[in-house]
């Protein structure tokens, strides 16, 4: 199976990604971070550093938990226009 390749946009909303789960992280250990979303250390390096910019919508759910960030903080951080406040 061939991927196709990503646009410019799912690039930089990977790299938005990242970006936010970085900061979430802080203090914490990537390895602590990924081991309590349920994913490598390797997987969520590649997250966060935009190699993987377009994760399943579980893999990401899971870190929000883990990173005590709801889904709407996430999209807000990822979407390429701006959404209003909930």
């Amino acid at each position: 199976m061939v991927r196709t390749p990503l646009t410019l946009e799912e690039r930089e909303r990977g790299e938005r990604l990242g970006r936010l789960l970085r900061a979430a992280r802080g203090e914490r250990s990537m390895v602590e971070v990924a081991a309590s979303a349920g994913l490598s250390a390797e997987t969520l390096r590649k997250i966060e550093t935009g190699r993987a910019p377009t994760p399943a919508f579980f893999t990401v759910s899971a870190l929000a938990v883990a990173l005590g960030l709801s889904l709407d903080e996430v999209a807000r951080a990822c979407a390429l226009v701006p959404l209003a406040p909930v």
